[in-house]
């Protein structure tokens, strides 16, 4: 697939980010902003997201706006007051990055706890289903939108010992397919991206003694986001897609 998009590919273009307080959601926004994109920007922490918002500011982008909300304990209504406020600042949305997530404990199934089991699928599942009911009206307003999902590869594939992640990420891949075949014929378009081994807090709680020398960057693997989010991918509705290959 060819990832390659035009300068200032997002530009006049409205973009919400989950979890871009760090890692890879934070480099996500810094680069749709360079690219044009007005971001919004939500996470839990309001630190996190200032410090973001200040270094989109320094670089000349178009100043983000920032959505303080704690995924765990959002309900629905939080997400129809987030997309009325959306709709009322900026009449549409045009892109909806997934990213935000958490691992739960690297543990035998028959050990998972029930609380942590139900942490693990709120966050990573259940918020997604809340958000997108909100989301899909202000999305459909867009003339071209795309929703972008983060996958895995133990989304593909079960391993032993990652169950609650695991088991949210096959659930997340298959919401991303149904939406997509619901949607074929919409200007909404819905795909899945699998960022392979890169430096993040996640990654280091899984891999506690890997090198994060060793692996990608959050910058090295943005192109496929960049692509799925600008209208070069228009018509790509559906895919899987690894970052690292």
């Amino acid at each position: 697939m060819n990832y390659s998009i035009k300068p200032e590919a997002l530009s006049n273009k409205t973009i919400l980010i989950t979890g871009s307080g760090d890692g890879i959601g934070k480099q996500l926004a810094l680069d749709c902003a360079k690219q044009g994109a007005t971001v919004i920007l939500l996470g839990r922490t309001v630190a996190k997201l200032e410090a973001v918002y200040d270094q989109i500011i320094s670089n000349n982008g178009p100043e983000p706006a920032i959505v303080p909300l704690d995924l765990q304990g959002a309900t629905g209504k939080h997400y129809l007051d987030m997309a009325n406020t959306i709709e009322d600042q900026f009449g549409a949305l045009d892109g909806l990055v997934l990213n935000a997530g958490i691992l739960g404990t690297l543990r035998p199934f028959a050990q998972i706890p029930e609380d942590e089991w139900q942490e693990v699928m709120q966050i990573n599942l259940h918020s997604q289903f809340l958000m997108l009911k909100a989301l899909l009206p202000v999305l459909n307003k867009a003339q071209s939108a795309s929703v972008v999902f983060t996958s895995s590869g133990v989304g593909k594939k079960g391993r032993a010992y990652w169950g609650c992640y695991s088991v949210s990420k096959f659930a997340s891949e298959g919401m991303m397919q149904i939406l997509a075949d619901e949607y074929a014929n919409s200007t909404i378009r819905f795909n899945s991206i699998n960022p392979g081994p890169t430096q993040s807090k996640l990654r280091t709680r899984a891999y506690p003694a890997e090198d994060s020398n060793s692996i990608k960057a959050p910058a090295d693997i943005m192109t496929p986001y960049l692509y799925l989010l600008a209208d070069e991918s228009i018509g790509v509705n559906g895919q899987y897609i690894e970052a690292q290959k």
